[in-house]
């Protein structure tokens, strides 16, 4: 909450500091951290993920999990699918839903919270259904068998690609 404070040593004398909901970086250093209005530590504290951006050669809704493919020597990125064989497995996931051929953000790890209908505490598998994920390995032949993460709640997978 804005206005929160705790109390440090400051050269023998004890002062009152405000918490902080975002990081400013080095700046920010020695700063008490106070969640955000959803209850959570704000992205701009927490270790930054890995991403890159590629224009989508499909739409793709919030939470898919992504492959990135050769589009006729361009780069793009489309729904990941076991049923597709390894030319379609998940190199990532979407925070945001993209209108194909708008760029999308594709995240190589961290937490994917716009997933929906997990197993908190079970293994998921990347699904014959493009995008999903699974709690249960495909076990049709020619299927892949990608594991992607470990789901945290019903709708946050810690993915682990």
């Amino acid at each position: 909450m804005a206005g929160d404070k705790y109390l440090y040593l400051n050269g023998g004398v004890v002062t009152e500091r405000a918490l902080v909901q975002t990081s400013a970086g080095a700046g920010s250093a020695g700063d008490g951290v106070a969640l955000n209005a959803s209850g959570k530590i704000d992205d701009t504290m927490l270790p930054t993920v890995e991403t890159t951006t590629l224009p989508s050669s499909e739409n793709l809704a919030a939470g898919d999990y992504v492959n990135i493919w050769d589009d006729a020597a361009t780069i793009k990125v489309r729904k990941a699918d076991a049923s597709g064989g390894v030319g379609k497995k998940a190199d990532g996931y979407v925070k945001a839903a993209v209108t194909s051929p708008a760029d999308a953000t594709v995240y190589k790890g961290g937490t994917n919270d716009e997933d929906s209908g997990l197993t908190p505490g079970s293994v998921h598998y990347l699904s014959a259904t493009p995008g999903a994920a699974t709690d249960t390995a495909p076990s049709t032949a020619a299927h892949i068998v990608q594991v992607l993460g470990k789901a945290a709640s019903a709708t946050e997978m810690v993915v682990d690609i």
